[in-house]
């Protein structure tokens, strides 16, 4: 559909709704949640055609009607009909010169983008009405269900499966369903059955977003397709499945690990993109504050000790350790590296994968690799007590340790490692450094808007944070000045457009708290205090919280509060 306000604007251009009626359909059309131009054209209020004509005229594209147009079955499936279902696009002439595309939204710059890179071809755009964009979408149908008799829900075998999922049509749809993702800087895939259709959801910056539905009928060959290019078994439909599989050109190169778990309505597909063409960050490109930035950089050049990441699932723990590890690869150490799974290979880094399946765990893998001799050594994720001792008496023993935990913060990292079973003075004696973090989006810079918090924010924003704690460290800082009021102060947020899909971010950026290991701290430790007592300390050093980043990145226009209360909020 048209954007609403380009809508309402073409409304009262050409006088077709007074501002009193407009009122009334705006508070109904709230009430009933549809949308206005739906109505408008369910009611009769506007003529199709006519408004459609003087909507191009305003945008300044040429108008099409498709009724009476027959389309070539090969122009039509340039584009798969799922992205045409969900964006109401038709490729509907091919010429020398190009393509011309009929669309409802002429200013989905997005869309367009991501066909042309598609299609390689000059797109000429014309505005269609919405009935004229149903009638022509019908023309999938002839030749698709055609190609798609053979397949149906009930049990194949594997050979009937390898021919389904290497038919033409699913490849198409696969296909686009993966380069979309791409276009759109996915992180996954979610490929999800239900009782009478699939759908397909994508995760953008961190939030699960609706994509596009699918037809039931051809959820046995989306899954076999994706199957054949993992290379999995096509006839095993009740235990979990993982695979992997890569592709590349000259614009990407992204690895894709698959994980396939079956389901009441049949087997969910989870894709997690992985791009091996994007150069690692550098530390300062993470987000790290001027003074945390020289903390981590001085504590990651010593040549002994346990340098932890701390944070949820999804929290870009292993991004953080990757970068500490791309400075420290040099030709003089030899570093080697213990995952689960492995997510980016990295030039000479000795990189190996657990197997729990055949007894190479965390644990014996770290034994096996101290045999060696590694300079650095890198643990994925330390889960248990024995882990834990290897990887501590590693870090006493002369190896400069990185791994993650998963603990809410950076002080409750130091408990969680002693309720594992290791001694407190192998926690003092070999802890460097914790860096704990979370993932916030960041503003879309293309709509951002300033504005001032209310008293009722305020009293809102009290509720979640200690308001005071954050002020200190404001003015600390020089974000604000002394007795300045946070209602005196300018926070941003995104407004939506299309270059961030209408929703006001566009990308994602770390916020962190550093945790040194000083010699108070390790005092602190072994005298057995609380975690009360460990926060009163760290709040008189200045440690800057992962909550107090975050508002010195909202006051600088990066994030959002309401970011700031989604990721941290426990």
């Amino acid at each position: 559909m048209l954007p609403v306000e380009i809508f309402k604007k073409i409304i009262e251009k050409e006088k077709i709704v007074p501002k009193d009626k407009m009122l009334e359909i705006e508070k109904e059309i709230k009430e009933k949640n549809i949308a206005l131009e739906e109505y408008c054209l369910s009611k009769g209020i506007i003529e199709e055609d006519s408004f459609y004509e003087k909507a191009a005229s305003y945008l300044e594209v040429p108008f099409i009607d498709l009724k009476k147009q027959i389309i070539p079955y090969d122009v039509l499936t340039l584009i798969s009909e799922p992205i045409a279902q969900t964006y109401k696009i038709i490729f509907f002439k091919k010429e020398k010169d190009g393509l011309s595309i009929a669309t409802l939204d002429p200013q989905n710059l997005q869309i367009f983008e991501f066909i042309k890179r598609k299609i390689d071809l000059p797109l000429k755009i014309y505005l269609a009405t919405p009935s004229s964009v149903k009638k022509a979408l019908q023309q999938y149908h002839v030749g698709l269900k055609a190609e798609l008799t053979k397949i149906t829900t009930k049990e194949e075998t594997g050979a009937e499966l390898q021919k389904i999922g290497s038919d033409l049509p699913i490849i198409r749809i696969v296909d686009t369903l993966i380069e979309y993702a791409i276009f759109q800087n996915a992180s996954d895939i979610h490929i999800e059955p239900a009782e009478k259709e699939m759908s397909i959801r994508y995760r953008i910056d961190g939030i699960l977003k609706d994509v596009m539905s699918l037809p039931k009928d051809i959820q046995t060959g989306i899954i076999a397709r994706i199957k054949i290019l993992s290379n999995l078994k096509l006839d095993e439909h009740r235990l979990p499945q993982d695979g992997r599989f890569k592709i590349s050109n000259e614009n990407y190169k992204i690895s894709f690990r698959v994980s396939i778990l079956p389901t009441f309505h049949g087997e969910k597909i989870v894709l997690r993109l992985l791009s091996e063409s994007s150069g690692i960050l550098s530390l300062e490109q993470l987000g790290f504050q001027p003074e945390v930035f020289l903390t981590v950089k001085k504590n990651i050049k010593k040549p002994h000790g346990i340098i932890f990441v701390t944070g949820p699932t999804g929290s870009g723990k292993t991004t953080t350790l990757y970068t500490i590890m791309n400075i420290l690869n040099t030709p003089q150490v030899n570093i080697s590296t213990i995952e689960d799974p492995i997510e980016y290979h990295m030039p000479r880094i000795n990189q190996s994968q657990v197997a729990p399946k055949i007894g190479f765990t965390f644990a014996k893998a770290l034994r096996a690799l101290l045999r060696q001799d590694p300079n650095i050594i890198m643990v994925g994720e330390i889960r248990d007590q024995e882990t834990a001792e290897i990887a501590t008496h590693a870090a006493m023993t002369g190896h400069l340790v990185l791994s993650t935990l998963h603990t809410n913060d950076a002080i409750t990292s130091l408990p969680r490692l002693i309720d594992m079973g290791v001694p407190s003075f192998l926690v003092v004696g070999t802890c460097n450094l914790i860096i704990a973090q979370r993932l916030v989006r960041k503003i879309c810079k293309h709509c951002k808007q300033s504005y001032k918090l209310s008293k009722d924010q305020i009293d809102a924003f009290q509720k979640e944070f200690n308001l005071d704690s954050i002020t200190e460290i404001l003015i600390e800082k020089k974000k604000i000045l002394k007795g300045q009021d946070l209602s005196a102060l300018s926070f941003y947020k995104g407004i939506g457009c299309r270059q961030c899909d209408n929703n006001g971010y566009k990308g994602r950026l770390g916020i962190f708290e550093v945790l040194e290991m000083t010699p108070e701290l390790s005092a602190l430790i072994m005298r057995k205090v609380t975690i009360e007592q460990i926060k009163e300390f760290t709040k008189k050093q200045k440690m800057i919280t992962m909550v107090e980043d975050g508002f010195i990145k909202a006051l600088d226009g990066i994030t959002t509060i309401e970011e700031i209360i989604r990721v941290t909020k426990d």
